[in-house]
């Protein structure tokens, strides 16, 4: 605690280095050029003729992206730019979804979900397909006939993929078309019959709304 009538003092204000503001600068310029994890940036000597930097300065700035991991310097190479840590394929994957209209995230979907539809309907297994896919008298839900038909394509990967797309292009409302479009599905599958399986998928997910719209 401070005496009484003493006042505490404000530190200096740092001043940002040239160097560190460099590398703000060119982490900036990898995101908004869309560069990725083995891809080059230009070779030092032109990188600093085009920032008007000095290679000294430009050195230390590409050693603190280094350490920091951003980027990875090779003898003979050149800088390499490195995936920023933490940052999975899934989340990039995503914002790439996000970035695109809604109708663009749906019509992927539809095309996953045939790709789903058509490894089940080859399922050698043709009475666990009768048994999962079968009318019961049920009313069908998309959720429930979904979830059987993931189970039969057996495909772990088209099911992540599946489940990222999800989050863009939602499961569809239940309703007469919906159902409907879920018993041809189903009944496709159950016949073992890949194609019209995957081309019952069309418009399974209703009305993607405007073409030019934002994804959600």
């Amino acid at each position: 605690m401070s005496e009484p009538g003493s006042r505490a003092s404000l530190p200096p204000l740092r001043r940002e280095r040239l160097y560190e503001s460099l590398a703000a600068h060119i982490s900036d310029f990898i995101e908004a050029q869309g560069l990725v994890g083995g891809d080059r940036l230009p070779p030092e000597r032109q990188l600093a003729a085009e920032l008007g930097v000095s290679r000294a300065t430009l050195s230390r700035a590409l050693a603190a992206l280094e350490t920091r991991g951003r980027i990875e310097v090779r003898h003979g190479v050149g800088a390499l730019v490195r995936e920023p840590a933490g940052e999975a394929a899934g989340d990039r994957f995503d914002s790439a979804v996000a970035a695109r209209p809604r109708a663009e995230a749906v019509a992927a979907r539809e095309a996953m979900l045939a790709g789903i539809a058509r490894a089940a309907a080859v399922n050698p297994q043709q009475s666990l397909r009768l048994a999962m896919l079968a009318d019961d008298g049920r009313p069908r839900s998309f959720e429930h006939t979904w979830r059987c038909i993931r189970r039969l394509a057996e495909s772990p990967l088209l099911a992540d993929l599946d489940d990222l797309l999800a989050a863009h292009a939602p499961d569809p409302l239940d309703g007469v078309e919906v159902r409907a479009g879920l018993d041809a599905v189903a009944e496709a599958i159950i016949r073992g019959d890949a194609s019209a399986a995957a081309i019952a998928c069309a418009g399974l997910l209703g009305d993607p709304g405007p073409p030019d719209g934002p994804g959600v």
